[in-house]
């Protein structure tokens, strides 16, 4: 069943994109969920007319996207955390917990758009892609040290 993505969708593709996936996928999770709808005859003219805004959109959170990697090209954070024994760490630093530390800069950036594989367990520095939009990637430095 092929469908037209009404929002970005990392696995299938981007705004505006037709794209073929199977009926079941379509039918419960992509229509119901307002990622996607049915390409016929007439959502294909609709995405014609879309297509100019899409456009603008897209360069729009581009240039936002620009000007945030400005700010945060070549930040550096320090995340003080308590340790124990040999230095090992109490908890972990999360996306969130970056995402904490930039908010301290008055920078604001979703967690989500931090590219964490998974969450940081031991002291040291560490370099952190930050996803800000699927063309815009920055990559900032923690350092992660020992607290009080």
């Amino acid at each position: 069943m092929q469908v037209i993505l009404r929002k970005e969708f990392e696995t299938l593709g981007k705004v505006g994109d037709v794209v073929t996936v199977k009926p079941g996928y379509a039918r419960n999770y992509l229509i119901p969920g307002g990622i996607a709808y049915p390409a016929n005859k007439s959502s294909l003219a609709r995405l014609e007319n879309e297509k100019k805004t899409l456009q603008l959109r897209d360069l729009k959170e581009r240039r936002k996207a620009g000007d945030l990697r400005a700010k945060l090209d070549g930040m550096r954070l320090i995340a003080m955390v308590n340790v124990g024994e040999d230095d090992r760490m109490f908890g972990s630093v999360t996306s969130a917990d970056v995402a904490e530390l930039i908010k301290e800069r008055n920078i604001e950036v979703d967690r989500r758009k931090i590219q964490l594989v998974e969450p940081i367990k031991h002291l040291g520095e560490y370099n952190i892609d930050v996803r800000l939009h699927r063309d815009v990637v920055v990559t900032i430095k923690v350092d992660v040290v020992k607290g009080n």
